[in-house]
């Protein structure tokens, strides 16, 4: 088969077969179009790569530049597509098996302390309708650790409030209950019931919760400028986004003591290594607390 047809294949498994969200297709396909734009004008088919052009192309991406990364996730990419077309008996072999990913250096989250938190929250101006709803938006992030799309896309009919939970839509359309603190519940509980009953909300949009002036959902964007306005508020200097508030929620957790695989559960990781990074981030904390407080620690 031709590049075009097994790269329609594998897009079309990716979505029905793996449930799998519009933009991590688009990436995957993104990933792969760069090694056919390397192999299609040589005449190789998809059948025919072997693990010599593949170590070829990477060679070629490392004198271009590409970073570490960015290396990685082209492979992991080349691996699912050659998983599928396995599956689909298009191939005999896969020519990923024995290609070794660059090794890549485990980076730390940007976290808040617990005291910036409070001091972020705290800078709200909740005598306006957008600073009640802001407070609600950002009691969420935290309270819940929520990813952006999730927190835009949440929905009235998915919130739980007198149980205390919430139910997510996360990454493939996989859905998850999280538990919400007893701060967030009052920030949305007053939002629902004093601001965005004020809202005109557009006809399709009755069943979000969080909207703008305008009765429409909220972009990530806007999100993401919330989140740098009230942190300037507060003072503090530190670059922080809304996946932060995210990194915060598991790390401040992880450091109470909490199972990691109930972390692992709230952030909606598939595999736990993913939210084994936080145990590192703990350890951290254990190190710089001895370095700073055991009178041998320095």
């Amino acid at each position: 088969m031709t590049w075009p047809q097994t790269r329609q294949g594998f897009r079309a498994w990716m979505m029905l077969e793996r449930s799998l969200s519009g933009n991590t297709v688009d990436g995957y396909l993104n990933d792969l179009d760069k090694l056919i734009a390397y192999l299609e004008p040589a005449g190789v088919l998809p059948a025919r790569v072997t693990r010599e052009h593949l170590e070829n192309f990477l060679i070629q991406l490392g004198e271009l530049g590409i970073g570490a990364r960015s290396q990685a996730r082209l492979i992991s990419a080349i691996r699912t597509f050659y998983r599928y077309l396995l599956l689909e008996d298009l191939v005999a072999e896969d020519p990923t098996a024995l290609i070794d990913g660059p090794r890549l250096p485990r980076k730390l989250p940007d976290t808040l302390s617990q005291a910036d938190i409070e001091k972020l929250l705290g800078a709200v101006d909740l005598s306006t309708a957008e600073g009640i709803r802001n407070r609600a938006i950002l009691e969420t992030l935290y309270g819940c650790g929520l990813r952006v799309s999730e927190l835009t896309e949440l929905r009235i009919s998915q919130c739980f409030l007198d149980l205390g939970f919430v139910r997510v839509t996360g990454k493939g359309d996989k859905e998850r209950l999280v538990p919400l603190g007893g701060a967030a519940i009052r920030r949305i509980r007053d939002y629902l019931q004093f601001t965005r009953v004020h809202v005109p909300i557009k006809p399709g949009e009755e069943d979000l919760v969080f909207l703008n002036r305008r009765g429409s959902r909220l972009s990530r964007v806007m999100i993401f400028n919330i989140v740098k306005e009230t942190a300037a508020l507060a003072g503090i200097r530190k670059s922080i986004s809304p996946h932060t508030f995210r990194h915060s929620f598991a790390t401040h957790l992880v450091e109470g003591g909490a199972d990691l695989r109930a972390v692992q559960e709230m952030l909606g990781h598939e595999s736990i290594t993913t939210t084994e990074i936080y145990t590192h981030l703990d350890r951290k904390y254990l190190r710089e607390t001895i370095e700073r407080f055991h009178p041998r620690g320095q």
